[in-house]
């Protein structure tokens, strides 16, 4: 395992020059903790304080400690601290540190690993420069704004070896991984078909009212890679208005992206991709349909408000089998005899307790979280590829080992955006031959 203070000068020295930083980082900066024990409370940052951040510090568990957050805009820490504290068994610390810029905590504290739950467009450049300093990274899904960057995020994680988790909660929840088990294993034979919702794709940033920026806010770094626009309301702060618009998210990555990677564990496809996609419909949230190579089809045929939202209808040779979150049903009945119950009663809660605790048992074993960067890659490029293919509106060849359209340079161009200067991504140098796991 390569030594986190070796980490953090490296990620010191990137910093510095490759992201137009408001402050100068200094050349001296406290090491970081080592391999925590089995029996140590691990400090934790966080970047962003939002909604999903307060399901996550609730959620996590006792041997976690929160001991610094960042956030671009100061008010929304206040607001978060003060909640977080009223909540019984809290993890955070009486004298957690406050940030507006997380490069500043990155460089400054003493931490074991981070939770990255920013907007969707400013999330990649957090992880990396998280990794770079050393640390071990949940990252909230949906995990990248594009193709690209869930190549360069995979890289950096076998670089630096980070135990890394993606907030794609239901690889932790018994019922879902018995179902997908069983369609791995073979219960209902070939799978045929597997039907989910047809999710809305993003719209363009119309022209929004505009105000003044608060004074205390870095409106700067909230843009991140995206333009620098003015000031709107519309998009902060909010409860993810951001992400119905293709600068900052796109809507269809947003949550959709759990029964996509529900589909790819049950498949048993977490290390590729489906070969071909093609629209059945010509709209902009027109149904798609997409072919894997061994013949499987996926449709996004049913309405967004009706079948499992977040899982799909497996159709196989011998049978039928629908998994959404802690819902398990089958046709014939028996298929799914045997299921553990389920773990909350509602398939919208979070579950996340269990997820967050094999992050943090991952982080003192060094083991393999349950979803890696790699995994949240390929479930994550499945909505990236269902926006392409609308987009273009035309049926479209994948490679999933190369990963890009074969002679298709239309389309290839649409695997990355341009981003602004002083927020380009860090260049990744190749990873060690050893593999940690």
């Amino acid at each position: 395992m390569q030594n986190k203070q070796t980490n953090r000068r490296c990620f010191l020295k990137t910093t510095v020059t490759t992201l137009a930083a408001p402050y100068l980082i200094p050349a001296t900066v406290p090491g970081a903790p080592g391999r925590p024990g089995a029996n140590d409370r691990i400090h934790v940052g966080l970047i962003g304080t939002g909604h999903r951040s307060l399901d996550l510090t609730k959620e996590s568990p006792a041997d976690l400690k929160l001991v610094a957050v960042a956030d671009c805009d100061p008010r929304m820490i206040a607001d978060y601290l003060a909640e977080l504290r009223q909540f019984k068994g809290t993890i955070v610390s009486e004298n957690c540190s406050k940030y507006q810029d997380y490069r500043q905590m990155l460089s400054k504290e003493k931490l074991d690993g981070v939770f990255v739950a920013t907007p969707t467009h400013a999330r990649i450049l957090a992880c990396v420069h998280a990794m770079q300093a050393g640390l071990d990274v949940y990252a909230e899904k949906p995990l990248t704004l594009t193709i690209e960057e869930g190549q360069h995020l995979v890289r950096a994680e076998q670089k630096y070896q980070t135990v890394f988790q993606v907030g794609t909660q239901q690889r932790s929840v018994a019922i879902n991984n018995f179902g997908s088990d069983l369609i791995k294993n073979g219960a209902i034979g070939k799978v045929l078909v597997v039907k989910c919702p047809n999710f809305p794709g993003p719209r363009p940033r119309p022209v929004l009212t505009t105000q003044p920026t608060p004074r205390e806010m870095n409106w700067d770094l909230w843009c991140n890679q995206a333009e620098l626009t003015e000031f709107s309301n519309e998009l902060h702060p909010g409860l993810g208005r951001w992400a119905r618009y293709r600068e900052y998210c796109g809507w269809l990555v947003t949550g959709w992206v759990h029964a996509f990677d529900q589909v790819q564990r049950a498949l048993g496809t977490d290390d590729t991709g489906p070969v071909e996609i093609w629209p059945e419909e010509s709209r902009p949230d027109g149904r798609v349909s997409m072919r894997y190579g061994c013949g499987t089809i996926l449709k996004l045929d049913m309405p967004e408000n009706k079948g499992p939202r977040m899982g799909g209808i497996f159709v196989g040779e011998n049978g039928k089998i629908e998994i959404n979150r802690n819902r398990l049903a089958s046709n014939p009945p028996e298929l799914v005899q045997g299921a553990p119950p389920p773990a909350d009663k509602s398939e919208y809660a979070s579950v996340s307790h269990e997820h967050i605790r094999n992050w943090v048992q991952c982080m003192r074993t060094r083991e393999k979280t349950v979803a890696p960067a790699t995994i949240g890659h390929r479930s994550t490029t499945i909505c990236h590829l269902i926006n392409i293919c609308r987009e273009l509106g035309r049926k479209l060849q994948w490679d999933p080992v190369k990963e890009e359209f074969p002679g298709d340079e239309e389309a290839n161009k649409l695997r990355s955006r341009p981003r602004r200067e002083g927020y380009e991504l860090p260049q990744i140098p190749a990873a060690p031959k050893e593999d940690r796991y």
